[in-house]
């Protein structure tokens, strides 16, 4: 890192560590969030050559580029136009990994990874959304606190980014102690054991799978998670208000909106936003109301709905997906995640309830003074592509086309396949694979066993994150055998999808 650039980094460690999260907020809200976006967006132009190129390559002259509506029709980057097109290097500032000191890894459908470098001072603004969390809901600046962080340690972007985000908050004054277990369950509960007696509370952070694991696992080893408040803090996955309820109940959480909250993040854009005691209570309400849901949403499913800082993350939507935009060591600038979802304004939420008879705070389960921060709301469906997260993991369709591309298997089966996440009675995830038969062909168990043994052989193989995060009883995908052209998964006539949500 060049001498010139320390003074600015020190600057802002300075004014997070120095600076209440309440008025760092207050500051973002001051700044014009179109003048924001417009001053990086000609700075990327200058000063990262990539995006120099691209622009060029797209005939766009940054000059040009003086206001919202020019912004806004400005070409979007992705991974296949941009980040696999372009050096790492030249994705960086002044095209060199120099300002980098960190980088996270994350898993392509091919098995090749994407790198993301960041520099620690880069962090600063996902751990504002920590903060968010750990102050606003959990008031961890009040009470000593065990955090347990339980994403798998690694190069992969959950555990160790997570782990400096709460160290940072650590340093800031919080009365927080940081263990790093990672996703290995008897290192958890020997934390647990150990360390939880000394804290107010304890504070898991996981994949939503996982942390019900470690929950179910600890009451049958003897773990009360009720002797004192616990905490929990997701990522990774959508999940119904029904599975939050029956957590909640586990631990003892009387106040779901208060003892949890989940956190919307890639590893490309690290944490762009977070569930809010505000947003939990929007989404509870709407889960008895969905009428409301359709109408909000346009589909009659439960997004995961968190708020987001416009001036840390900026969002747009493209074709009913969402488009991030913001400052890295590899910034991002109209980036499309692929993710499906949308923006509401704060104003327009407010609006959106009291049209629905929601008038006071009180209807939402929330008390008459609480005050929520008006931070405009980004909903999220998961991924439009044909990407299913399971344990935090994304599994890919072409991951589980090899397992059933195998010489045993081709005389048996067509290899279409339906790939989904299905819920137990007991609130448990599996993943699911419906594979289609060739015609004469009758379904055993041998054959199932075998799909399922080879599918699995082929994702611990191709996929990392699948490897890493999900626990290794959780990795034997169930497999059911159909017909050729079952009308429920492969009926005649119809393009076929390969993913179902």
């Amino acid at each position: 890192m060049s001498s010139s650039a320390k003074p600015a980094e020190n600057k802002l460690f300075k004014r997070f560590y120095n600076t209440s999260l309440n008025d760092l907020l207050a500051e973002h809200n001051a700044i014009d969030q179109n003048q924001h976006i417009l001053s990086l967006f000609q700075r990327c132009a200058s000063d990262v050559p990539a995006y120099r190129q691209f622009l060029n390559e797209k005939a766009v002259n940054p000059a040009e580029i003086s206001n919202p509506q020019h912004f806004r029709n400005l070409p979007l980057m992705d991974k296949s136009n941009y980040m696999q097109t372009y050096s790492l290097a030249e994705r960086c500032w002044g095209g060199s990994l120099a300002g980098a000191d960190r980088v996270a890894v994350s898993s392509g459908s091919t098995g090749q990874a994407t790198f993301w470098p960041r520099s620690a001072a880069y962090e600063l603004d996902v751990a504002l959304r920590f903060e968010q969390v750990f102050q606003d809901s959990f008031q961890a600046h009040q009470r000593s606190t065990l955090a347990i962080v339980c994403f798998a340690l690694g190069n992969w972007v959950g555990g160790l980014f997570t782990t400096s985000c709460c160290w940072h908050l650590a340093h800031k004054g919080y009365p927080l102690m940081v263990a790093t277990p990672g996703n290995n369950k008897a290192e958890i509960f020997r934390v647990v054991r150990e360390l939880a007696p000394h804290f107010e509370q304890t504070v898991l952070l996981g994949y939503p799978p996982f942390l019900k694991d470690v929950i179910d696992a600890g009451i049958a080893e003897g773990i009360d998670w009720r002797e004192q408040p616990t905490k929990l803090v997701f990522a990774g996955e959508v999940f119904s208000e029904e599975w939050r309820e029956l957590v909640a109940e586990r631990i003892g959480s009387t106040k779901p909106d208060f003892d949890s909250a989940s956190l919307y993040g890639t590893a490309d854009g690290g944490v762009l936003a977070n569930e809010t005691p505000f947003s939990i209570a929007i989404r509870r309400w709407l889960a008895k109301h969905p009428h409301a849901v359709q109408s909000l949403f346009g589909e009659s499913r439960l997004p995961t709905l968190a708020q987001y800082d416009p001036v840390s993350r900026f969002f747009e939507t493209h074709e009913e997906t969402l488009v991030v935009s913001g400052d890295n060591s590899v910034p991002l600038m109209r980036y499309h995640i692929a993710d499906k979802g949308g923006v509401i304004a704060y104003n327009e939420m407010r609006a959106f309830l009291e049209s629905n008879g929601v008038n006071s705070l009180r209807e939402l389960g929330l008390a008459e003074d609480f005050s929520p921060r008006e931070l405009p709301f980004v909903f999220v469906f998961g991924r439009a592509d044909f990407t299913l997260s399971f344990y935090g993991a994304n599994i890919f369709p072409e991951n589980v086309t090899v397992g059933l591309e195998q010489p045993e298997f081709m005389n048996l089966i067509t290899g279409k396949f339906v790939l989904e996440t299905r819920e137990t009675d007991n609130g448990d995830k599996t993943l699911h694979i419906a594979v289609e038969m060739l015609p004469e062909v009758t379904a055993n168990e041998t054959l199932t066993q075998a799909i399922a043994e080879s599918v699995r052989h082929e994702l611990l193989r191709l996929n990392s994150e699948f490897a890493h995060y999900t626990p290794t009883e959780r990795q034997l995908p169930e497999i059911t055998l159909h017909a050729f052209a079952d009308p429920d998964y492969f009926p005649k006539g119809v393009k076929h999808r390969y993913t179902r949500k």
